[in-house]
């Protein structure tokens, strides 16, 4: 008995120990009702409806940029020195329309982006100097320049080449282009600062 009332006096003397497993596991269920119910409470459908908006309004920008970038314009890089004194050998940023090729809107002397034909994973870049139908003479021997040839454009064709005809690898080495590899024309030259301006045709 003694040691009964000892043990009473301790808990009444230590509030945290009063509480008995049965005591805590009440207040544990009470707990998890609050929580419960506070979680009902929150809006769920506005947040998955603002969930569902921001991810169509994230594809839809996604597909923006596709088209924009594959169908009307986008920015290329264009380095080597195959297109001097045009272009810099170090690199100039070009704006690129891809609406032209597709209405059939290029012609000479436009400067093009083409999907290499001997290498599809690479685009080059090169000046239109011939269409189709159009008669071409070119040295076909670089190291004598007395050796001429001369080709027709076949249809459905075009004939580039690099404005330094002494550095580039073009339509005198791998004949003339599909038209269907023209993938843009060259209208600005935006980068360096210094250099902007139209890239219109010329030769």
């Amino acid at each position: 008995m003694q040691r009964e009332e000892e043990k009473a006096a301790f808990r009444d003397s230590n509030p945290t120990t009063a509480f008995s497993r049965t005591d805590k596991g009440i207040i544990l269920m009470g707990s998890i009702r609050s929580l419960v119910k506070r979680m009902q409470d929150l809006p769920w459908r506005s947040v998955a409806k603002e969930g569902v908006e921001r991810s169509f309004l994230l594809a839809k920008f996604l597909c923006f940029c596709h088209v924009t970038n594959n169908y009307i314009c986008s920015i290329a890089l264009v380095c080597g020195p195959s297109m001097l004194p045009t272009l810099n050998l170090t690199g100039d940023l070009v704006l690129v329309e891809r609406i032209s090729p597709r209405i059939n809107r290029v012609g000479h002397g436009d400067i093009v982006i083409v999907r290499s034909p001997e290498n599809p994973r690479k685009t080059i870049t090169k000046r239109i100097t011939g269409m189709e139908g159009d008669s071409v003479t070119f040295a076909y021997d670089r190291r004598q320049h007395d050796r001429w040839k001369t080709i027709i454009v076949p249809k459905g064709h075009v004939w580039v080449q690099g404005d330094n005809v002494f550095a580039s690898n073009d339509s005198r080495n791998f004949g003339p282009v599909p038209y269907a590899l023209v993938q843009g024309k060259a209208l600005v030259r935006i980068w360096p600062p210094s250099a902007f301006g139209s890239l219109g045709p010329g030769l």
